[in-house]
């Protein structure tokens, strides 16, 4: 006869492994091990979130500090000793159309409303369903988002100048890209070829080195010295603050939470599809 093994009770599906690993026997070693790990995490997620939340359309500094207080959630609050949380390229055209369409406190309150409904969806184990979900589907999905994201990196790429505000709607964003395509600024292109030259490099020879921050700082010492003409976050946003913001709620009324709910949907579809078509990794 086989023996039933016992279904885990509701406190036990939900404690964060923070707490499970501080009832075991977590000693220096280990606290050694995270400090190490949480440094490389750092080290590659802080400059990818300033770089993403330009991409967003927002400022560089709103994405140290979204890095910074996310990662401590997802390290507090997190079911995986092994889970690491940073910033997700494939959501910058979800988050530069909310605040295009509803500005940052838009931007906000969609994502509370998105946490909420995945809290709901967990509660009730509707996240099996996702597997009547056709794979080509979600493989188009953030194929798309792919290019999408590229081109959105043109103007920098290319250092174009703009005479209005860069369309967020791909069709229109490629016209005015094209308009722009006579200001073309070679040493931006320079700039950029070496630094994912030196990426590329770094991961063939050194891999086991922070190829971002490498070549982040070979290329903005080399702009430095040489004086290139290309933007820099000090020029372009007046730098970084000191000091992180005091924090606020949005604006809360049934008209915005009604206005925001349709960019609160495509967040919880990406978040759902990320999570249940992601690679296996250890959870114990």
């Amino acid at each position: 006869m086989v023996a039933r093994t016992q279904e885990p009770t509701f406190a036990e599906l939900f404690t964060p492994k923070l707490v499970t690993i501080l009832r075991e026997r977590y000693g220096f070693a280990d606290l050694k091990a995270d400090v190490v790990a949480g440094f490389t995490v750092a080290i590659v997620a802080l400059p990818l979130s300033m770089a993403i939340a330009i991409a967003s359309g927002v400022t560089p500094e709103q994405g140290l500090y979204t890095a910074i207080v996310g990662g401590f959630v997802v390290s507090a609050l997190g079911g995986s000793r092994f889970q690491i949380g940073g910033p997700a390229g494939a959501f910058i055209v979800l988050v530069a159309a909310t605040v295009e369409q509803h500005g940052v406190d838009g931007l906000i309150l969609a994502t509370m409303l998105s946490g909420l409904i995945l809290l709901a969806v967990g509660f009730l184990r509707l996240g099996t369903f996702i597997k009547y979900i056709p794979y080509p589907v979600t493989v188009g999905f953030t194929s798309g988002i792919a290019v999408v994201i590229f081109a959105s990196q043109l103007k920098e790429l290319l250092g174009l100048t703009l005479t209005g505000k860069e369309p967020g709607a791909f069709i229109p964003k490629l016209q005015a890209l094209g308009e722009a395509f006579p200001s073309i600024n070679m040493a931006s292109i320079a700039v950029t070829a070496l630094t994912i030259g030196v990426i590329i490099a770094t991961r063939r020879f050194r891999p086991h080195c922070p190829a971002f921050v490498i070549a982040i700082g070979i290329a903005a010492a080399l702009s430095w010295l040489l004086g290139m003409p290309v933007e820099t976050i000090g020029s372009r946003f007046g730098g970084i603050p000191n000091s992180p913001p005091a924090p606020h709620l949005p604006a809360l009324s049934f008209e915005k939470v009604n206005a925001v709910l349709p960019a609160a949907s495509p967040s919880l579809c990406l978040a759902v599809s990320r999570v249940c078509f992601r690679p296996s990794s250890p959870t114990a």
